[in-house]
């Protein structure tokens, strides 16, 4: 006689979904709407109805390692036709963050930014802090023109101080994601096999991102997948712009700051204006255009506060060298790159895991697929 299948709810993980933002878990009575007019929804995986019935039972080891809990893009499709208004969107929103502090390691740093309702204040002043103590020690100093104006940022934080604080950051991020992706991995190949490699997954996957066409299967909030867009193609054009900087100042030997007609300084600006629209899209269409469809907790309105605040001091300090003394110049600049480390430091831990994770689920899903549509 087969064993009995072991079902352990949890209270604590129904209060903690309920802190999250996903309190109407509850109201669901297992009709399969959500599930049936999802447009990202498929036969082999359909969500959330399922997800929705694990978050009431508590069941937080079941969905760690449940790929659909990253399937979803939280369109508003199901949150809109949801006959009890359950919110199954808000609800796998909800889940996402828990499972991100599931993952994490270490995991004291996973409990700090998801407990950020509480936390928030150290995760901002902290690494801005760090600025401020590296000025006052006279690591950093300013150097300022005979007009009193700073001629470049370079002359109050030199390249090498920024190498040495974010080569570092950028080392222990990747550790740390690394490990949360590899866990997830595993745990989405529990009791399911996969055919194929990885990279066979990861190209389609890749090129699916670039575009998000599958985000454009959403109907009821088209502007999230442009906004998403703009803001994934800013980032990527920003870290592009970087290291070809890094090349224009080692390699070509460039004078510092470049003119406002180079290339590399074009991309720049042209990655800070898609910077700028990404953000204007996502903020107007959470809380305004699309507010009774998206839901927001503490923790994605961390998330949109610190790219916010990394878009608007980057755009801010890149005319406030030219306006203002070198002293509130270079304070600005502190607060900029205060952001920024917080942006780094909480990338594993924070919203922004997402771009990991998400990426690892439509990869398996795939992988999945291929496996089934063999057999």
């Amino acid at each position: 006689m087969a064993g009995a299948l072991q079902v352990s709810p949890s209270p604590a993980v129904r209060l903690e979904l309920t802190q999250r933002g996903a309190a109407t878990a509850g109201r669901c009575y297992q009709c399969a709407t959500c599930s049936s007019v999802c447009e990202l929804s498929t036969p082999e995986a359909p969500f959330p109805r399922q997800q929705m019935l694990l978050a009431q039972w508590g069941m937080a080891e079941r969905l760690s390692g449940d790929p659909a809990v990253w399937l979803c893009h939280q369109c508003g499709d199901c949150t809109e036709r949801c006959p009890r208004d359950a919110r199954p969107g808000d609800v796998l929103q909800g889940l996402r963050s828990t499972v991100i502090e599931a993952l994490a390691f270490p995991s004291f740093a996973g409990k700090l930014v998801g407990n950020v309702r509480k936390t928030w204040p150290i995760l901002i002043a902290l690494p801005w802090l760090f600025w401020v103590l590296l000025w006052a020690a006279g690591v950093i100093q300013i150097h300022a023109n005979e007009g009193g104006y700073l001629h470049a940022f370079e002359d109050f934080v030199p390249h090498g101080v920024l190498y040495a604080v974010f080569f570092p950051v950028a080392g222990y991020v990747t550790l740390a994601a690394a490990i949360g992706g590899l866990r997830f991995w595993r745990r989405m190949g529990e009791g399911s096999s996969r055919k194929g490699s990885f990279l066979s997954g990861l190209i389609p996957v890749v090129l699916d991102i670039l575009a998000h066409k599958t985000f454009g299967k959403c109907e009821k909030i088209t502007t999230r997948r442009w906004g998403h867009l703009a803001l994934f193609w800013g980032f990527i054009g920003a870290a592009l712009t970087s290291g070809l900087l890094i090349y224009a100042i080692y390699i070509q030997h460039a004078e510092m700051p470049l003119p406002l007609m180079h290339p590399f300084k074009i991309l720049g600006n042209v990655s800070a204006v898609l910077l700028v629209i990404g953000g204007i899209l996502l903020f107007t269409s959470r809380f305004s255009t699309h507010k009774a469809l998206i839901g927001s907790s503490a923790f994605d309105i961390f998330f949109i506060s610190v790219v916010g605040l990394v878009i608007a001091t980057g755009c801010v300090v890149e005319i406030a060298r030219f306006v203002l003394p070198a002293t509130p110049a270079a304070a600005l600049y502190t607060l900029h790159l205060g952001v920024v480390l917080t942006l780094f430091l909480t990338f594993p831990y924070s919203k922004f895991a997402h771009m990991l994770y998400r990426t690892l689920a439509l990869i398996h899903q795939r992988v999945i697929d291929t496996q089934q549509k063999a057999a």
